[in-house]
């Protein structure tokens, strides 16, 4: 862990790396944290998650070995929040592997199958003002798990590089993460629009939202919003909770 605290330390000074054994969900710890006062910068990563989560409530768990789960917290005010999910999600899958698609909102997916998933969650500090305090989770599965539960067939990251071990794949995406979310708060997520699309595993094909709207992806706005082409012509898509699988 020492190199990985110099490496995340140098892109944001004071930022401390924690490990546990066995957590409920390393993003309602740091939850728990931000509304009890304590804002400061931190990596937390779990071996073992019970109550892990994803988008919509979703179960996501964690078993030691099998998956890599850990959450990123800090400060942060940037002038528009839009695609903040979506310029992590890229940060992550150039790290990982030239295979790897993002799946708007926030999945990580190879081939159709879910290799992995972000949440972001924010907090506002008692006293006010611009800055919340930001949880970017990340759940990515490092040995093959049963699929039958699962709307959306798993993947391995193991499939692709069959040596993957936790340590060394948080080494290995945290600080592009850091560095993304750092450069979002700045810039926003125009710089990354580019890049998303590189990566984009809806683009050009059939999609059908969870409110029933039927269309072609036709990728990202500069604020991060899916573009969907409907009968009633281009609609942008914004909202976290609308659900997109190809049709």
């Amino acid at each position: 862990m020492t190199a990985l605290s110099r490496q995340l330390d140098a892109l944001l000074p004071g930022l401390a790396v924690e490990s546990v054994t066995e957590i409920d969900s390393t993003n309602s710890e740091l939850m728990r944290r931000a509304r009890a006062g304590r804002l400061e910068p931190v990596l937390l990563l779990a071996q073992r998650q019970t109550a892990g989560r994803g988008r919509l409530g979703r179960q996501w768990l964690g078993e030691p070995g099998a998956s890599l789960t850990f959450s990123l917290g800090l400060l942060l005010a940037p002038p528009d929040w839009s695609g903040l999910s979506l310029a992590a999600g890229v940060a992550v899958a150039e790290a990982l592997h030239p295979a790897v698609r993002l799946k708007w909102p926030n999945d990580l997916w190879v081939q159709d199958r879910k290799l992995g998933g972000i949440l972001i969650e924010t907090a506002a500090p008692s006293e006010g003002g611009p800055a919340r305090y930001t949880i970017v989770g990340l759940g990515l599965n490092l040995a093959p798990r049963e699929g039958d539960a699962y709307a959306t067939p798993p993947c391995a990251l193991r499939e692709l590089l069959p040596k993957a071990a936790a340590d060394a794949v948080l080494q290995q995406v945290a600080p592009p993460l850091l560095q993304a979310v750092l450069g979002f708060e700045q810039f926003g997520f125009a710089p990354f629009q580019a890049r998303f699309e590189a990566r984009d595993a809806l683009a050009g094909r059939s999609v059908r939202l969870s409110d029933g709207m039927v269309g072609s992806a036709h990728g990202v706005d500069t604020r991060g919003a899916l573009l969907v082409h409907t009968a009633a012509g281009m609609k942008a898509v914004a909202t976290a909770e609308v659900s997109v699988r190809p049709a």
